[in-house]
């Protein structure tokens, strides 16, 4: 997972926090039909876990296809019920020892915030990606811990991680984050809940 040029493949695309209809999965397909994501995490916080297994499932067939890491939010459980390819932890989610038991060499990744004493924790834990932020504010979550552009130059000096950008990332700010060495973009919102343009076009846009 090293990387340090812009990759094409820069979108780490993160589920609505509820999938409605069969119209979601006909948008995921053609969002990684555009070459441009290299992560989905299936975040789901008030689903229950039969119907996560039901939606995962789809998912995973769906990302398969396209060459695109599954990855579950909170879970190791339930990511490796569903074979994804991986988690995501939050700092009150199980710990990555614990985690990396169940998941074995699958990926995990770790939310820092905005804090490098955090990032050291999890590197020396065996992270396989830091994330960080928010950046900016964000509807799809209350934001409680804002990240600032200098933290992306500190934590670049002392790992070669891939480091993955989250909160209100969109058309007119994206760009600065990718210069600043960011390797992924955490994005949503601007996906899903985009009133100007529908999902396949709001990708297409981020070049």
């Amino acid at each position: 997972m090293k990387q340090n040029k812009i990759d094409k493949k820069f979108v780490y695309l993160i589920s609505p926090n509820k999938i409605k209809d069969e119209n979601f999965y006909i948008n995921l397909a053609l969002i990684l039909s555009s070459g441009k994501v290299s992560f989905f995490q299936l975040r789901l916080k008030k689903e229950t876990n039969l119907n996560k297994l039901i939606i995962g499932k789809k998912i995973r067939k769906i990302c398969k296809k396209y060459k695109v890491k599954f990855l579950i939010n909170d879970d190791p459980l339930l990511a490796k019920k569903l074979n994804a390819d991986g988690c995501h932890l939050g700092q009150k989610d199980m710990d990555l020892i614990k985690a990396r038991k169940i998941l074995k060499n699958k990926i995990i990744g770790i939310t820092c915030h905005n804090s490098i004493n955090l990032a050291k924790r999890a590197i020396e834990a065996g992270a396989d990606y830091l994330a960080f932020g928010a950046f900016y504010a964000s509807k799809t979550k209350i934001v409680k811990y804002r990240a600032s552009l200098t933290i992306l130059k500190s934590v670049k000096k002392i790992t070669s991680l891939p480091i993955v950008v989250i909160g209100g990332i969109k058309l007119n700010n994206y760009r600065k984050l990718l210069l600043n060495k960011a390797n992924f973009l955490a994005i949503s919102g601007y996906i899903w809940n985009n009133k100007k343009y529908k999902p396949l076009e709001a990708i297409k846009k981020l070049k």
